[in-house]
């Protein structure tokens, strides 16, 4: 019998529970010692394997192929000549500066030009405006200069009829506007001045009368005003006015700087050494009479540290940039920050220069800008603007792509920028000289100094002219100098260019040109391009009271398979250039297919209307 089992004792059997829990607890122990010591093992291993570097591949050299260049079509600069025709046309007009010895400032500046269809009969006539002698001038009188009024007989002859016109007034002008100020279906002209500008009224008959005062729109009269144009600034309809200030100038203030030329001799002085001058917007009423709102409406640049203007304004035109149906305005300004002015729809802007790329060159600097020009020279949504700039900075390309408010000075790249670095650059324009459907620029140059070439042996007084072709996308560059041999000794004749406008002044399709020199006589550049190529050209009539339907866009599509396809765009404005007007017909070249297309045109009152196969070679008046 098996004895009982006593709690004291010190024995237990083989079935006792407590002894069956230590044993599968020291199973369970040593098994899980030998796992880990497993993983250890194979932890440790796979470390020591992933540390061992792959042996490095045989580097092999393989045979190098150089690129044997890049594969362009053939370039082929066409024959572009133009004819001086500007004595044989009737033109005898020679600027007077002032100069007399003292080398004032605005004596290097030259003033403006512009063509204009004063008397309604289809064609372009011409407003040549002068300056004069200085009050203080003791020379022998030999007459006063005045502003000129040339009546075109449509074939691009010119009949002086300035005496008696009311145009024939002595004053030191500038720049030039026109534009319907009172809806009367005549064009009016406004001249800008060395003190106060003039607004002269035109009453039909080639006759003009002075309504500064009741305009409420001279200006100061210590003020020097420059380029200058109308356009719609509060889509009210009826054409308010821009005018650009350069600086605060006076003849004491002038002479008391000692300007020198590096061999002693006094020199004309430079931009720095003076003030800026705001730019001023006048705001019509509809009745005859504007309002100064440029402070109101964002025109009034400041220094924010020094509370002076910041604006030293040479240059002026007016897009829609963004598209929004508002146009804005571009100010090139000269030794500082170039301007651009988003308009915001309800007559008051934004400067956006700065914020959009405008403002400075790639390097963030200022430069000597002076005229300024406006086109979509790639038959699509890019922008391109155009600004003409002092001697050694290059002629500046700013690009938009697809209409954004964002620019890139593309002038180096599209090849315009590297001939014209020496140039001292003035007036340019976009034109389709040759009709191919592409808009080329050209360019009026002219340094300010006389004796430039003695301390300076890379620059000269009087410069040549340019024209630049537009070869097209598909080139390396989209730009190229076009010869001398092909434009003619008549066109690249050098002299002292200021001031550019375009016209059709012999009814023969392609843009002729008029270059304004500084203290001699302009030069009338008629277009002798014989490419055979077809052209439309339209003008169009709005609703009152902007019947001159200025800040109309007109675009012109072509399909695809078209030469020059895409869509030309133009804009309907005369202010381009530097103090100067340009007509108000648009022109579009067509290559040598006559097809036109489709003409949409956006109207200034916001409508549209589409036109279908106009016919070819021949300008078409439309109306709203």
């Amino acid at each position: 019998m098996r004895p009982m089992s006593h709690p004291d004792a010190s024995e237990t059997s083989a079935d006792d529970p407590v002894d069956l829990d230590d044993r599968v607890i020291a199973v369970a122990l040593r098994r899980s010692l030998i796992a880990v010591c497993f993983l250890a093992i194979v932890i440790t291993g796979g470390w020591f394997i992933l540390r061992q570097q792959p042996p490095m591949p045989v580097m092999r050299q393989a045979p190098l192929t150089l690129p044997t260049g890049r594969a362009l079509p053939a370039l082929t600069i066409p024959t572009l000549p133009f004819t001086d025709i500007t004595t044989e046309a009737g033109i005898r007009f020679t600027h007077q500066n002032g100069a007399a010895g003292e080398k004032l400032l605005p004596e290097t500046m030259g003033s403006g030009c512009g063509f204009i269809d004063f008397d309604n009969d289809g064609d372009q006539d011409l407003v040549l405006v002068n300056a004069r002698r200085w009050p203080w001038d003791e020379r022998a009188d030999a007459g006063q200069a005045t502003t000129a009024l040339y009546q075109n007989d449509g074939t691009g002859q010119f009949t002086d009829i300035t005496a008696g016109s009311g145009l024939d007034a002595s004053l030191y002008g500038t720049g030039l506007a026109v534009g319907d100020v009172d809806s009367d279906g005549l064009t009016d002209v406004f001249i800008a001045c060395v003190g106060n500008d003039r607004l002269f009224r035109n009453l039909g008959e080639g006759r003009f009368q002075d309504i500064t005062e009741v305009a409420g729109i001279a200006g100061p009269a210590d003020a020097w005003s420059t380029s200058c144009g109308f356009f719609d600034a509060d889509a009210d309809g009826d054409l308010d006015l821009f005018v650009c200030n350069y600086v605060e100038w006076s003849r004491d203030l002038d002479r008391g700087q000692d300007f020198r030329l590096v061999d002693g001799n006094r020199a004309y002085g430079r931009p720095q050494n003076f003030g800026g001058s705001c730019a001023r917007l006048y705001q019509n009423d509809g009745g005859g009479h504007f309002n100064d709102v440029s402070a109101a409406a964002g025109i009034c640049v400041m220094n924010p540290a020094t509370g002076a203007s910041m604006a030293k304004s040479l240059g002026l035109a007016f897009d829609d940039l963004d598209g929004d149906g508002a146009t804005d305005v571009v100010v090139a300004n000269d030794t500082v920050q170039n301007f651009l002015f988003h308009n915001r729809g309800d007559g008051t802007f934004a400067e956006v220069g700065g914020l959009t790329g405008l403002a400075f060159d790639m390097e963030g600097r200022a430069r000597g800008a002076m005229g300024i020009d406006i086109g979509r020279f790639r038959n699509d949504a890019d922008i391109g603007i155009v600004i003409g700039n002092f001697a050694n900075e290059m002629t500046a390309l700013y690009v938009s792509r697809n209409a954004a408010l964002a620019f890139r000075d593309d002038a180096i790249s599209n090849g315009l920028g590297p001939p014209t670095r020496l140039e001292l650059t003035f007036g340019v324009a976009f034109a389709d000289v040759d009709l191919d459907g592409r808009l080329d620029i050209l360019a009026a140059n002219g340094h300010l100094e006389e004796d430039i070439n003695r301390v300076q042996r890379t620059q000269f007084y009087a410069q040549p002219p340019r024209l630049y072709w537009n070869c097209g996308t598909e080139y390396a560059t989209e730009f190229v100098p076009v010869p001398k041999s092909s434009t003619g000794e008549g066109f690249a004749r050098p002299l002292v260019g200021r001031s550019l406008s375009v016209a059709d002044i012999d009814a023969d399709g392609d843009l002729d040109c008029l270059i304004t020199a500084s203290g001699g006589p302009p030069r009338l550049l008629r277009n002798e391009q014989a490419l055979g190529h077809h052209w439309l050209r339209l003008r169009l009539v709005g609703t009152s009271p902007n019947k001159e339907a200025i800040g109309a866009v007109v675009t012109l599509h072509r399909g695809l398979a078209k030469e020059s396809a895409g869509t030309q765009f133009r804009c309907v404005s005369p202010t381009r250039g530097y103090q100067s007007q340009s007509e108000l017909p648009v022109t579009f070249g067509l290559g040598s297919d006559p097809d036109t297309g489709t003409v949409r045109i956006r109207w200034p009152d916001g409508g549209t209307t589409e036109h279908v196969d106009l016919a070819p070679d021949r300008l078409h008046v439309i109306r709203r």
